[in-house]
C-alpha cells in the first residue's frame, strides 16, 4: 500500500505578498449634499447595510471597472 502524500496548502509567502497587496493605505474623501446624505442613510437602513464606506467603494469600483472594461483601447 502506498503512503499518501501529505498535502501542505499554499506557500505562506505567497498568501503575506497577496494579504500585503490588498492593503488599503491610500485615502480618498468624499462630501455629500444633505439630500444624497439622506438617500444612502434611506438605503443603509432599509437594506440593513452597515458598512457604509464598503458599500461607497464596491460602487465606485464597479462602475470604474466597468467603464474601463467598456472603453479598452483597440488596436485599429
Amino acid at each position: 500500500m502506498a503512503k499518501k502524500r501529505k498535502i501542505t496548502g499554499v506557500d505562506p509567502a505567497y498568501l503575506e505578498k497577496q494579504k500585503e497587496s490588498l492593503l488599503r493605505k491610500n485615502r480618498y474623501v468624499l462630501y455629500f449634499n444633505d439630500s444624497e446624505m439622506a438617500a444612502l442613510d434611506e438605503y443603509c437602513s432599509r437594506f440593513k447595510v452597515h458598512a457604509k464606506a464598503a458599500l461607497c467603494r464596491e460602487a465606485i469600483m464597479t462602475k470604474v471597472l466597468s467603464e474601463l472594461e467598456e472603453n479598452h483601447p483597440t488596436l485599429f
